[in-house]
């Protein structure tokens, strides 16, 4: 009976790290999207490991890597806000490893530019979780009306 106990109150510990892991990883692609929203270089390379890469599938072919360093400062010295907005991901956690699903979208200067679907990787370190790798689908066309509702202005 005390081994069952046990191995239950083992579970429901895991459960709990497992859960507050997960939360942890979608707060830092949140934290990621909002420094691409502030145009804020330094918020973006902050949830992202040093050597991290940014690689588009689109429909007709896969882009070149593009450097966390590149990405923050494209970013940061664009003209016009870009807002990415995810919903209902999918996150897996084993260890130090994590990985995040999601449905996305993309507007540009308050336009809808994009969807698709964002996978991150992430590792966590001694400073928390943080992207090592994201690649994404980058599609113009029969993109599915966001469940986030119309993009609205802040």
């Amino acid at each position: 009976m005390r081994i069952g106990f046990l191995l239950l109150a083992c579970g429901l510990i895991a459960s709990a790290d497992d859960r507050d892991d997960k939360a942890q990883v979608v707060a830092v692609v949140n934290t990621l999207f909002e420094g691409m929203a502030s145009k804020n270089g330094d918020t973006i390379t902050s949830t992202m490991t040093a050597d991290a890469k940014l690689i588009a599938a689109q429909p007709d072919r896969v882009g070149t890597p593009i450097t966390r360093d590149d990405f923050a400062k494209r970013i940061a010295a664009g003209n016009a806000q870009v807002v990415e907005r995810m919903w209902d991901p999918t996150v897996l956690v084993r260890g130090r490893i994590a990985m995040l699903w999601a449905e996305y979208d993309v507007h540009v200067g308050g336009k809808f530019n994009h969807c698709g679907i964002d996978a991150f990787m992430l590792l966590k370190s001694d400073d928390g979780w943080k992207i090592s790798t994201i690649e994404y689908t980058s599609e113009t066309q029969n993109c599915k009306p966001s469940p986030l509702g119309p993009l609205t202005a802040k």
